[in-house]
């Protein structure tokens, strides 16, 4: 399993890596592997602005469909426009092409919520 020590965690099994001023989002790789064959990402909150734990697109596989949890309320400024073409990257390298947003962060004490890689590995028990 996957789990980098530099990013961060929810505990609904999304990544977050800050750069800066921008924030990376995507799923995590026991996420893609629980969810299998990713055939769909939809993602419809480009240049919208969402609360913690707000819906902000879905993933669909070839057995489920489940819901994007936002890791941190704030702008959604890009969405990897690559997954709309080639989902299976979201299966492939979760933590490289396969990431679903960039945004921006509206509320920095948020950041205190997330899980550490340690603690991310505790909460699937690996």
């Amino acid at each position: 399993m996957n789990i980098p020590e530099a990013l961060k965690y929810t505990k609904d099994h999304e990544w977050v890596k800050i750069d800066g001023e921008e924030i990376i989002v995507g799923i995590t790789d026991f996420a893609q592997k629980e969810l299998g064959d990713i055939v769909y990402v939809e993602i419809e909150t480009e240049g919208e602005e969402v609360a913690q734990n707000e819906v902000f697109g879905t993933v669909e596989a070839v057995k489920t469909v489940s819901d994007l949890f936002m890791p941190l309320s704030g702008t959604v400024l890009e969405v990897n426009a690559d997954l709309e073409d080639n989902p299976e990257k979201v299966n492939e390298a979760p933590y490289e092409d396969g990431w679903m947003i960039k945004m921006q962060l509206s509320n920095k004490e948020e950041l205190e919520s997330l899980l550490s890689a340690e603690d991310y590995k505790t909460l699937i028990g690996s």
